[in-house]
């Protein structure tokens, strides 16, 4: 009697009631056992593992806010759909965004102790993110993408932004991006 098979035929052979339950549980993590995850997120699951063996409070709570949030995603919509890592990054950009927001507020509260936790559990999502863009590298993006839309006033700025969103992938804030746009259109 060593499968979970083996014990629920035992069980109900001898009529036990709980017999109903464990083939229900028996199904469920088989299922289980299907479920794939994309690498980022098999990544998350190690490392709040090993968060919680290390007793670290703000990684474990910031890695499990974080899988909340890719769980949510994954079933939001009309069906359960697997995420990829390029989606995984961008929930997890969503949460960095929040997470900065946050900051900022408190920061404007008078609530510096908040504002902190923030920007930890904001250092902990960023090692998970891709480097961000700096401003050279941005400008560049964004000259390259005006001259291959051919776009020469603030009028067409829709167009440069549709092919700079693919290149820049959550590597820079869409605001930043935005900004850049209007800056090199204006000029």
């Amino acid at each position: 009697m060593n499968t979970p098979s083996q014990r629920y035929t035992a069980a109900s052979d001898r009529g036990w009631a709980g017999a109903t339950w464990l083939k229900s549980a028996i199904e469920q993590s088989s299922r289980c056992e299907d479920v794939h995850m994309s690498s980022l997120e098999q990544q998350l699951h190690d490392d709040l593992t090993d968060s919680i063996r290390s007793r670290d409070e703000v990684r474990s709570s910031t890695l499990r806010m974080a899988l909340t949030a890719i769980k949510n995603e994954a079933v939001s919509g009309d069906e359960a759909r697997e995420l990829s890592d390029a989606d995984v990054i961008a929930v997890l950009g969503r949460e960095a965004k929040k997470r900065r927001e946050a900051a900022t507020a408190y920061d404007d509260a008078a609530r510096p102790e908040l504002a902190a936790r923030e920007r930890a559990e904001l250092e902990v999502l960023a090692t998970y993110l891709p480097a961000q863009l700096t401003d050279d590298e941005l400008a560049a993006l964004v000259a390259q993408a005006i001259v291959e839309t051919g776009a020469d006033s603030p009028k067409q700025m829709g167009a440069v932004m549709k092919v700079l969103t693919a290149r820049i992938a959550g590597r820079a804030d869409g605001g930043r991006v935005s900004s850049a746009v209007k800056t090199a259109l204006n000029h």
